[in-house]
């Protein structure tokens, strides 16, 4: 690990290596995937990144939406920022947005079926989906969402 990562950021990093990162579902700031990206920003600066990836596409349907850069939200989190602190910034970082626009930006992703998604992102799970699920969950899966909790053992059919 990186000497210059003080220990507040290294003690709120998951083991990417060893666990999971938080289910898309699961919110920060009011945003579904933001506690998602958080969990790999930690894990990334920690070193405990295993095979995930910070600032990938998935965790740029957040940034994008919200208006943050990935560099931005990665230097704040290097600060040792707890979840609250962190919950606070996108608040302040994040585009000003009436609140039910967040929650239809929200719900469009909880519910988004894979064949609504970007043409390259549907090619990308076409091969994805059968290497990463297990067959008999993918009769099962409905949405996007879906995926990354079968894969990560969080999806009862």
């Amino acid at each position: 690990m990186s000497p210059n990562i003080n220990d507040k950021v290294k003690s709120l990093a998951p083991d990417l290596t060893k666990t999971y990162p938080h289910s898309p579902h699961a919110m920060l700031a009011g945003y579904v995937l933001a506690r998602r990206a958080l969990d790999k920003c930690r894990a990334e600066l920690a070193g405990t990144i295993g095979d995930y990836h910070f600032d990938c596409p998935l965790d740029n349907l957040f940034l994008g939406f919200a208006g943050i850069k990935g560099s931005d939200l990665r230097d704040f989190v290097a600060t040792g920022a707890d979840n609250k602190a962190v919950g606070k910034w996108i608040e302040e970082q994040a585009t000003k947005r009436p609140r039910i626009e967040i929650i239809r930006w929200n719900n469009d992703l909880r519910y988004k079926r894979i064949s609504e998604l970007p043409d390259k992102m549907q090619e990308f799970m076409e091969d994805y989906i059968p290497k990463n699920v297990a067959p008999e969950v993918i009769r099962h899966i409905r949405y996007f969402f879906d995926i990354f909790d079968a894969e990560e053992k969080r999806f009862r059919p």
